[in-house]
């Protein structure tokens, strides 16, 4: 295994029943990379990233975190992971600095929560408690409590959801220095300009099966050359005519 890859599926399958949700899933995400995963509802990203998470057990294939056996590993893997969650619900009677605090304590840590917070430009909110917070600030302090056993991969689910436009903004800074501290790093999204700005390459995901990988820029120049209809009144290709192209559905937030 290549030393730079750091999440590693290889045919990866789930099936509920008759249901087949992930069906022969492979990929990589390399070490400083941000992956972005697209898919309509049910198309099987959330099932493959929460295998990845080892909170479900798939039915056949291999994924490894960093070299590590997701299935024989879940333990050892959700130690060396990060996770986002669109929704986050942290103790209301807490500040920040001890929320972050006790997160660490739980991974036995000896990250500085101070420097957690300053990572994720909330240090002047240490003494704040969570509901007091924007939905902003909501999401970069989950950043923060997921960075504090410094996480080899980083899961990031709709992680701007929500939020106006200069919000989101700061967190595609915020996300992209994670990237440029060399972590792997997993997005899934419904906005195709994140996914353009953000994503060093994207999967293209549906009905269970992975229908494209390549760079954003790339798959807009291969639907160029294939004569792709875009939506957008100027003629200009997006990610998101790509996505319409290969899945012949609309992403719905």
């Amino acid at each position: 295994m290549a030393n730079d890859v750091v999440i590693d599926v290889r045919d990866l399958r789930k099936s509920y029943g008759e249901l087949v949700a992930v069906d022969g899933v492979s990929f990589q995400v390399h070490r400083g990379e941000i992956f972005g995963m697209l898919g309509p509802n049910g198309a099987g990203k959330t099932t493959t990233v929460e295998i990845l998470e080892g909170l479900r057990q798939a039915d056949g294939g291999e994924a490894f975190i960093d070299g590590v056996g997701v299935k024989k590993n879940r333990r050892r893997v959700k130690s060396m992971i990060g996770v986002q969650l669109q929704q986050n619900a942290f103790f209301d009677n807490l500040t920040l600095r001890e929320t972050v605090q006790l997160f660490a304590t739980l991974y036995g840590s000896d990250a500085s929560p101070d420097e957690m917070l300053a990572r994720v430009d909330l240090a002047d909110r240490a003494k704040s408690r969570y509901k007091h917070l924007s939905g902003g600030q909501r999401q970069r302090f989950s950043i923060a409590v997921a960075m504090v056993n410094e996480p080899v991969a980083m899961f990031l689910d709709e992680p701007t959801t929500g939020l106006d436009p200069q919000a989101r903004r700061r967190m595609w800074k915020l996300i992209d220095g994670l990237r440029s501290d060399g972590m792997a790093i997993m997005l899934t999204t419904h906005y195709m300009e994140e996914a353009e700005v953000l994503c060093d390459r994207v999967a293209v995901i549906d009905r269970g099966s992975i229908v494209a990988v390549d760079a954003p820029q790339a798959l807009i120049e291969q639907l160029a050359n294939r004569g792709g209809q875009a939506v957008r009144r100027d003629g200009a290709l997006t990610l998101e005519d790509v996505f319409l192209d290969l899945t012949g559905h609309q992403l719905v937030e």
